[in-house]
Formats: structure tokens, C-alpha cells, sequence
């Protein structure tokens, strides 16, 4: 008799145990003859951790992610600098202009989420042929006995709080460089571009890369712990161009990451980081509608 029931029936205080290496589906052990004409034997991917750490992609689908994304965005750019000329928007004037330049680096982020996005759902579709939504880490949320509704309510005031004690934090820390993200808060148009942006596109896309994407193997490799704190960091660290120069809202960003990777490590599912990301996003756009007076007046346009 082989061992290998006994390997799929492993006990549940060792699903996160990232110690265990993966089991061997190829050959049984010397000492087990498997009868002649069995059935070959083959367990699903990495069976010793939860469902949702067994995603068919691993470290090199990671790099090649990067890669399409640098690639990515540099036709993206070229295909929009094509675009703004025709319509008279030349180089060097979207340079010279704060507001023009600010609608570029929107559009041009909002394509390039776009198609990391549509990357990723062709490659699950195609190459793994497996559902995208769902094999990403969008799972249904488990309540228990807890009414979903009170979960999610209590998940959307969870990201306003953090919002909260972010925004005291960095005010507290007085950054007094001007930071590049003030280049969107411009004028109307821009800002309010910007806004939607970040509550429609941005927790849905960076929550898919990071928490969908990224955060199963590094778990599955390096830890849960270690998985999360790294993930966090990460995403915390893409953001650091936007806050180049507040080193103290850069950090902060990147236990905001922290703290969301870990919601979505123990729940499972993908679902509780949006929910918060989304309210925490939600959060800073009201505070930003009542600091502006309702978009009528923009202190770092002075």
C-alpha cells in the first residue's frame, strides 16, 4: 500500500505549514511496488497548503509579469504621446503643463492597469485553463453564523478607519517636499479623473496583481508571514513614486499593504482586500471633496 492517502489527508495546523515541501507525484517510494497495470497516481498542485495557495503559476510566471509591465508601459506610452499629438499636444507641451501632463500620466496608467489585467485573465484562460476570477483569489467570502451584510459593513468601516489614522499619521509627520501626486490635484478635470480612477480601477487591479497574483507564491514559497510582509512591501513600494519625497507616507503606504495582504491571508479570499482597499481609497476621496470645498478650490495648485 502506497502513502499516498495518507499524504491528502494532512492535518489542518500544517495547510500554511510553508516548511513542508511539495509532494512528489512522479514515483512511489523503493520500497512500494505498485501493482502491475495500476493507475499512475497524481495528486492535485501542492495539496499540504489551503485552496487558495494552489495556483498553477509560480516564480517565473512572477518575473515575466514584471517584464510584460515594463514593456507594457513603454508602448503604452508611445501609443499615447501618437494620440496627444494628433491632437496638438506635442512633447514638450505636455512637459510645460501641469494639467496636460497630469490627464497623460492618468490615461496612461488606467491603460497600462488595463492591460496587466487582460495579461493575466488570457493567461489563466489560455494557459491554465481555469476560471479567472475564482483561481485568482476571488473566492466567496466564509462568514459562519455572522450575517455577510454585517461582515461587509463591518470590512468598509475597517478601511475608513485605517484611512483615518493614515491621514493623522502623515500630518503628523509634516512632509514639507511637495510630493508628485500633488501634479494631479491641478484643477476639476484632472482631479476628478484621478478620483475615479482610484476607487473604480485601482483596488480592483492592484488587489488582482498583488493579493491575487503575487501574494500566493511568495506564501507558498516563503511562508505566510513572510509572504504577507513582502507583498505589503511591494505594494507599498510601487506607490513610492507618487510620494517621492515623503519617506514617512511611503512607509506608511507600505503597512497600509501590509495590513491588507494579512486580511486577505486569513480570510482566504481576495474579497476582504478590496473591501478594504475600495473604503480606504472611498475614505481619502470624501476627505479630499470636503478639504476642496467640493472640488472649488485646490491648495497644491498654489
Amino acid at each position: 500500500m502506497t502513502n499516498t492517502d495518507d499524504n491528502n489527508r494532512l492535518p489542518p495546523d500544517l495547510l500554511l505549514d510553508s516548511s513542508v515541501p511539495p509532494l512528489q507525484a512522479t514515483a512511489a517510494p523503493p520500497s512500494v511496488i505498485l501493482p502491475e497495470g495500476a493507475p499512475e497516481v497524481r495528486p492535485p498542485v501542492y495539496p499540504q497548503f489551503s485552496e487558495d495557495l494552489r495556483v498553477p503559476w509560480g516564480w517565473l510566471d512572477l518575473f515575466l509579469l514584471v517584464g510584460f509591465a515594463l514593456v507594457g508601459a513603454f508602448l503604452v506610452s508611445i501609443f499615447l504621446v501618437g494620440v496627444f499629438a494628433t491632437f496638438g499636444f506635442t512633447p514638450s507641451t505636455l512637459q510645460n503643463s501641469t494639467i496636460d501632463k497630469s490627464f497623460f500620466l492618468i490615461a496612461n496608467q488606467a491603460l497600462i492597469s488595463l492591460g496587466l489585467l487582460a495579461y493575466l485573465a488570457v493567461q489563466i484562460r489560455v494557459r491554465f485553463h481555469s476560471p479567472f476570477w475564482r483561481t485568482i483569489g476571488w473566492r466567496p467570502l466564509e462568514t459562519g453564523a455572522l450575517p455577510r451584510p454585517l461582515v461587509y459593513l463591518s470590512l468598509i468601516f475597517g478601511g475608513f478607519s485605517i484611512s483615518l489614522v493614515v491621514q493623522f499619521a502623515s500630518a503628523a509627520l509634516q512632509t514639507k517636499a511637495k510630493l508628485p501626486i500633488q501634479e494631479y490635484f491641478q484643477d476639476t478635470h484632472s482631479a476628478l479623473l484621478l478620483m475615479l480612477m482610484s476607487i473604480l480601477l485601482a483596488p480592483l487591479v492592484e488587489e488582482t496583481i498583488f493579493r491575487g497574483y503575487v501574494y500566493p507564491v511568495l506564501a507558498r514559497s516563503l511562508g505566510v508571514g513572510t509572504g504577507v510582509v513582502i507583498t505589503g512591501t511591494l505594494f507599498g513600494l510601487v506607490h513610492a513614486p507618487q510620494l517621492w519625497g515623503g519617506w514617512g507616507q511611503i512607509l506608511l503606504l507600505i503597512g497600509v499593504g501590509i495590513i491588507f495582504t494579512a486580511a486577505r491571508a486569513f480570510s482566504r479570499t481576495v474579497v476582504v482586500s478590496y473591501l478594504l482597499h475600495f473604503s480606504y481609497n472611498s475614505f481619502l476621496l470624501i476627505s479630499f471633496l470636503i478639504a476642496s470645498h467640493g472640488l472649488r478650490h485646490f491648495p497644491a495648485a498654489q
